[in-house]
């Protein structure tokens, strides 16, 4: 008995072990493409497709099917036997020589549709990377903001303690006192909000990895360079013609067009002749009569057909269907377009918003360098009594606006440079 609660505090404490431990991107990435619920219901529509496809096929297979009726008589004011018992058996064959092209073009189409769906549920994976590439940016960034924050509250604390110190000694006013106290509320208040900006992203991630409620989930910190962030990229151009060569959107698309091809062809199929072969075998029993097995061998009937339908007048519903395969077609081909300038769009903000940023980080960096140089001089004269609140609340708030410019600028930056990679490789790379 004791061994069985060991083994399961064991199991327990490894399982907790499990959940415990920090997520890196690509953990995130393979566990949603396990679990997340539209990506499974996706691949099902794929295997629906193959369905479809297996069953256009087997139009090309001939019809057979069995038929049997009994029938029990009763003429209670007859002559005679008053009763009878009659039954048919028939075995009939079917099969369509041609109808059009509707089957061929039927069996193509599919064919494309199978690959349509299989291209849809990859652009699916792909939107499920870029969001989550996004969140997980964003909780790292949300993260270093709660660091900013405390080193603020820790700091405001320190000025509001001295505040009160200078405040009981005299040589401070209580307005000014007030306004220290303030700021450090105030700090605190940020801090608080910065919290709730990260827990707020951790549940956007647990959402796209259909984690439940109750679970528990943290990332691996990641340390980037000023290298990194400042990175040449390769052309635009470049990255473009990359961009339309891994797109899965851009290549459902175009089959989408061929596959409204094909549409057109089986709707005008509807105006063309059909030709079908048909065969039969049937017998019958009727009692009272000759005994089961002669009656059966006597009432044995075989016929074989052909049969040729030529469509005269059918309500337009023929000229309809190609009308709306041709309308198909042309919205297809939209379609496609639009697909090509979204991706030249998001290529060409991706470059902007990536150059922007490197621009402000650069420039922040040497912000921060001048805030940090400001406050520290400014609080040593604060503590001498040489400056006052004004000037040190501004000197306070000028360095955290800074801090937290250089950290926006620096995750826009990475998230404009894992962008540019994905689009070019499909993939994203992490430390």
């Amino acid at each position: 008995m004791n061994k069985r609660i060991l083994l399961c505090v064991v199991t327990i404490a490894g399982l907790s072990v499990a959940q415990a431990r920090d997520w890196s991107y690509n953990d995130c990435i393979e566990y949603a493409r396990q679990h997340n619920i539209s990506l499974q219901q996706s691949r099902i529509s794929g295997e629906l497709s193959e369905y479809t496809l297996e069953e256009s096929k087997a139009q090309w297979q001939p019809t057979l099917d069995f038929a049997t009726s009994h029938t029990l008589s009763n003429t209670p004011w007859g002559y005679g036997n008053k009763n009878s018992y009659n039954s048919n058996y028939g075995l009939n064959a079917g099969w369509t020589v041609w109808n059009g092209g509707e089957r061929e073009n039927t069996i193509k189409r599919n064919k494309l549709q199978t690959q349509i769906s299989s291209l849809n549920t990859e652009d699916m994976f792909r939107s499920l990377e870029t969001d989550m590439l996004s969140v997980y940016m964003n909780i790292l960034y949300a993260k270093e903001s709660i660091a900013i924050y405390e080193e603020a509250v820790k700091l405001s604390e320190a000025q509001a303690d001295r505040a009160r110190q200078l405040m009981e000694s005299g040589r401070m006013s209580r307005v000014d006192y007030a306004q220290l106290q303030a700021q450090y509320e105030q700090d605190r208040y940020s801090l608080v909000n910065a919290q709730g900006t990260y827990e707020t992203r951790l549940m956007e991630l647990k959402r796209l990895l259909e984690l439940g409620i109750d679970t528990e989930i943290s990332l691996q910190a990641i340390e980037w360079t000023a290298q990194e962030v400042l990175a040449e990229v390769p052309p635009i151009e470049e990255s473009y013609q990359l961009a339309l060569a891994t797109d899965s959107r851009l290549k459902a698309n175009k089959l989408e067009e061929e596959s409204s091809d094909y549409d057109i062809k089986i709707a005008k199929a509807g105006a063309m002749p059909r030709i079908s072969l048909n065969a039969g075998i049937s017998t019958g029993y009727f009692a009272p009569g000759n005994n089961f097995g002669e009656q059966i061998k006597r009432s044995v009937s075989e016929s074989i057909g052909l049969t040729l339908s030529l469509p005269i007048l059918d309500g337009k519903r023929t000229k309809m269907a190609v009308a709306r395969a041709n309308a198909q077609r042309i919205n297809a081909q939209l379609d496609t377009e639009s697909r090509l300038n979204d991706i030249a769009q998001q290529i060409e903000s991706c470059y902007i918003d990536l150059r922007a940023a490197q621009s402000r980080y650069t420039a922040g960096e040497e912000q921060v360098k001048s805030a940090e140089l400001s406050n520290e001089l400014v609080n040593e004269q604060f503590n001498l009594g040489l400056v006052n609140t004004i000037e040190l609340l501004t000197a306070h708030n000028n360095l955290l606006e800074a801090r937290h410019s250089l950290l926006q600028a620096k995750y826009m930056a990475i998230l404009e440079h894992k962008m540019i990679e994905f689009y070019r490789t499909s993939s994203v790379t992490m430390p």
